[in-house]
C-alpha cells in the first residue's frame, strides 16, 4: 500500500525541505520516504497553530466536540490502513496494531464525549464567584515510537477540545501513523488547528522552548523529559509528562501459578516488552518461585517470533536498532548476573529479532532489575515475603505503575495501597482506558492524562468573582 508521506502545515499537505526514511524493523527495508520537517517549517507550524487558536477557541465547546465526533469516524474508516501502517513502520503483530487503532478511535470518541463546565462556588446577595477553564493556547505534543497511533491521537483529543491548537512531532521512526492521522485531520478541522511535523530527533528542543508554546504534552524517556522540563522553564510552560517505569508485580504465595503465570507473561510481553506500563520486574515469594519462573518460561518459549503481518505471529521485533542495541545489553546482564532460562537469543536474519527472555536467580543491583529495559527480557526475583516484596519494589526511582497478585484479594489490596506507582493494579496489569485517569508517581512523570483529570492540564483555571 502507498503509505502517507506529507506533513500537515497550516491546513496544507506539504512536503518537508529534509526527507526521512521510514524502516521496516522486521526487515530493515525501507517502507517509505517521509516529509521531514526544517527549523524553518516547525516555527511555520507553531504560527500557524498560534494564528488559529483564538477563533478555534471562539468555536464553543459543542462545535469542536462534534468536529472530533467526525474525526473519530474518520480513523475508523482508515483503520485498515493505519494498523498495516502499524505494522510496517512500529513491527508488532497485526492483532496487536488493529486494537491499538480500535483504541485510538475510542479514546477520541471517549474525549469529545466530556465536559469541564463552570462552578458556581458562590451566588447570592453579596456577589458571584465562577471557576471556569479557559484553552491554554498552543500545545506541543510529541510521541514514541512504541504506540504510533493512540498516543499522538490520545495528545491531540483533549488539548483540543479545550480550545487549544497543536503541534504533533512523532518518533522519527515511526512517523507514518502520525503523517496519516494528519492526512485525516486536513478535510475536518480548520488550518492551523492540527499541525503534524517529523524530525530527525533535532526539532525538539526548537518546539519546547519557542516562546509561542503554552504547554508540551510528551511522552517518552525520563532523560528526555528532564530536557523539557529545562527547556520550559524560561517561559514557565506548563508540561504533562509521562516518563520511563519499572513496573513490579508482587506474586504472593497463595496465587494458582498457571493461571497467574499467563497473565503477567502477556503484561510482560506485549508489544515485545515495548510498553510503558508493561511488566518489567517480577518479585515472587520463595514457596513458588520455582514453579512461577518454569510456566513464565515455558510461555516465552513457545512464543512465534516474526513479522507482524504474518498470522502466525505472537511477538514481533524491537522497534529500532538502538533499542536492539539496549536488549542486547541488557541480556548479556541477565547472563552475567542471573540465569536464563528461556530466549536469550537474538534471531538471525535481516530484522530487530529477539527471543522472549525470562532470566531468574537475579537480585536487585542487577542493570536488568533496577532500569528499565524497555525489551523482550523478564527479570523475577525470589523474596521472602509481601513486605520483602513491596520493600524492594518501591526502592526503585520510578512509579508509573505496578500490581500485586494474590487469591486473597483483601490482602492484596493491603500490599497495593502501599506500592508507590501512579497506578496500581490488583491480579490484574495493563488494564487501561481513556475514562481512567493516568498519572505516574516519582520519576515517571508529571500531570494526568486521560478522564476529565487530563483534559483540565490542557487548560487555564479562571475565577470571576463578581462583587454585587
Amino acid at each position: 500500500m502507498a503509505f502517507t508521506t506529507k506533513m500537515l502545515i497550516n491546513g496544507k499537505l506539504v512536503d518537508g525541505d529534509r526527507t526521512l526514511e521510514v524502516k521496516d524493523p522486521a526487515t530493515r527495508d525501507t517502507v517509505a520516504v517521509v516529509a521531514c520537517a526544517s527549523e524553518s517549517q516547525a516555527l511555520a507550524a507553531v504560527a500557524a497553530a498560534k494564528v488559529a487558536q483564538p477563533d478555534w477557541e471562539r468555536l464553543g465547546w459543542n462545535a469542536r466536540a462534534q468536529l472530533l465526533l467526525a474525526y473519530a469516524d474518520a480513523i475508523q474508516q482508515r483503520a485498515p490502513e493505519l494498523a498495516e501502517a502499524m505494522v510496517r513502520e512500529q513491527g508488532k503483530p497485526l492483532a496487536e496494531a488493529q486494537g491499538e487503532v480500535s483504541y485510538t478511535e475510542a479514546f477520541v470518541r471517549h474525549f469529545a464525549g466530556l465536559t469541564l463546565p463552570v462552578e458556581v462556588i458562590q451566588n447570592d446577595d453579596k456577589g458571584r464567584i465562577e471557576v471556569m477553564r479557559k484553552a491554554l493556547g498552543v500545545v506541543v505534543g510529541i510521541s514514541p515510537w512504541n504506540f504510533p497511533a493512540l498516543v499522538p491521537a490520545a495528545k491531540l483529543a483533549p488539548a483540543i477540545l479545550a480550545g487549544n491548537t497543536v503541534v504533533l512531532k512523532p518518533a522519527p521512526t515511526t512517523p507514518i501513523c502520525a503523517l496519516m492521522l494528519g492526512e485525516i485531520a486536513q478535510s475536518i478541522f480548520p488550518a492551523g488547528v492540527v499541525n503534524v511535523v517529523t524530525d530527525q530527533n533535532d526539532l525538539g528542543s526548537l518546539l519546547t522552548s519557542h516562546p509561542d508554546v503554552a504547554k508540551v504534552t510528551f511522552t517518552g524517556s525520563t532523560a528526555t523529559g528532564r530536557k523539557i522540563m529545562a527547556n520550559g522553564s524560561a517561559t514557565l510552560k506548563r508540561l504533562t509528562l509521562e516518563l520511563g517505569g519499572n513496573d513490579a508485580a508482587i506474586v504472593l504465595d497463595d496465587v494458582a501459578v498457571e493461571a497467574v503465570a499467563d497473565k503477567i507473561y502477556q503484561a510482560a510481553f506485549y508489544n515485545a516488552g515495548q510498553a510503558c506500563l508493561a511488566i518489567k520486574r517480577v518479585y515472587a515469594h520463595r514457596a513458588i518461585y520455582s514453579t512461577l519462573c518454569d510456566a513464565i518460561a515455558a510461555r516465552a518459549s513457545a512464543a512465534i517470533s516474526g513479522h507482524g503481518l504474518e498470522q502466525s505471529t505472537q511477538i514481533g521485533p524491537i522497534q529500532n536498532a538502538a533499542q536492539f542495541a539496549k536488549a542486547k545489553h541488557y541480556i548479556s546482564a541477565g547472563e552475567r548476573e542471573g540465569q536464563i532460562i528461556a530466549g536469550g537469543t537474538v534471531v538471525e536474519g535481516k530484522g530487530f529479532f529477539v527471543r522472549p527472555t525470562v532470566v531468574r536467580n537475579i537480585e536487585d543491583g542487577s542493570e536488568l532489575v533496577d532500569q528499565e529495559q524497555f525489551s523482550p527480557v523478564l527479570p523475577i526475583i525470589r523474596i521472602a515475603d509481601a513486605e520483602d516484596g513491596l520493600a524492594r519494589a518501591n526502592r526503585s526511582e520510578y512509579g508509573l505503575g505496578g500490581s500485586v497478585w494474590s487469591s486473597d484479594a483483601a490482602r492484596a489490596r493491603s500490599i497495593a495501597a502501599r506500592l508507590q506507582s501512579g497506578t496500581v493494579w490488583v491480579n490484574q496489569h495493563l488494564s487501561f482506558g481513556p475514562n481512567i485517569p493516568f498519572a505516574g508517581a516519582k520519576q515517571s512523570g508529571i500531570g494526568v492524562e486521560w478522564t476529565e483529570h487530563g483534559l483540565a492540564e490542557f487548560t487555564q483555571l479562571s475565577v470571576v468573582n463578581e462583587s454585587y
